[in-house]
């Protein structure tokens, strides 16, 4: 869980200390020959700056060294995070890290001769209460509250926008032929434009990322059955993945799940952190005399 290790701007920035539960998982699947899919979570005892970074990214399967792209995308996306601590805005700062992996993933593409390669990149960034989500690709975001899931990411794909233009039903999204053809893309490209929307968190709520091999295979009730019976944000992606896989999926399977157990008042923090420094001080006080 997270807790006063966030102490890192004054308390005026953020009005709650969320404390997370997570877990995630990532698999080749029965089809694919190597996992081109990456995930990453953050060390929740030992946090990084003032908020948590999660985020699931999905290698282009058709392009060379998928796999390279997605994993380099996450490592500076987080990177990039952590040096604007404190100069920028969050939704400045993510957008920074994502042109900076978008860049980074075509340069190395240069660099190996491997032609284009890509990635999808869908982030979560947790900070006090509200979520920052970040969005590239056809990995998606749910939202799971009250034992409904909402999906909180746009599909950047033909088909996608064919659903958002009325010309296609949205129960035909998941089996269409060209469900995959994306239009925006990590890397195939010197500037990518991404998603970056804003949600206010509530206690009890869990969130899901994942690649297009686990959501392409389940149905939306079914990430909310499951975020909501199972307990553990392990077991939460644990169950998703081994769902894709009943379901037939036929690529990597990646899930990355995370639970909001509470919403602590920042307020009643700091006053037990300065209740401390005030009886430290007294107790010196009493010695001296």
């Amino acid at each position: 869980m997270a807790g006063a290790a966030w102490n890192w701007r004054p308390s005026l920035l953020r009005k709650y200390i969320p404390e997370i539960e997570s877990g995630g998982l990532s698999v080749i699947g029965p089809v694919r020959d190597d996992n081109q899919d990456s995930i990453h979570l953050p060390d929740l005892e030992n946090p990084v700056g003032p908020g948590l970074l999660f985020a699931v990214a999905d290698g282009m399967g058709g392009y060379a060294h998928g796999g390279v792209a997605s994993l380099l995308a996450l490592e500076t996306l987080s990177r990039v995070l952590v040096s604007q601590f404190g100069n920028s805005s969050i939704p400045k700062a993510l957008r920074r890290g994502v042109e900076m992996a978008n860049l980074q993933v075509y340069q190395k593409a240069q660099q190996l001769g491997a032609g284009r390669m890509g990635t999808t990149l869908t982030a979560a960034y947790v900070f006090g209460n509200t979520l920052y989500l970040t969005h590239v690709g056809d990995s998606r975001a749910y939202l799971i509250r009250n034992a409904r899931a909402t999906c909180l990411s746009a599909d950047h794909t033909a088909v996608g926008d064919m659903v958002r233009s009325k010309l296609l039903s949205p129960d035909k999204l998941r089996t269409h032929a060209q469900r995959s053809v994306l239009t925006k893309a990590i890397g195939i490209g010197l500037f990518v434009q991404p998603d970056i929307t804003e949600h206010r968190l509530q206690e009890g709520d869990r969130l899901v990322l994942c690649s297009d091999g686990v959501w392409s295979v389940v149905q939306d009730e079914d990430f909310a059955r499951v975020a909501s019976d199972t307990s553990s944000m392990e077991s939460v992606s644990r169950e998703l993945v081994d769902l894709a896989i009943q379901n037939d999926t036929d690529d990597n399977a990646s899930v990355v799940g995370i639970h909001v157990n509470k919403l602590i008042p920042a307020s009643s923090i700091d006053e037990h952190q300065a209740g401390k420094k005030n009886n430290w001080f007294e107790n010196l006080r009493k010695t001296a005399l």
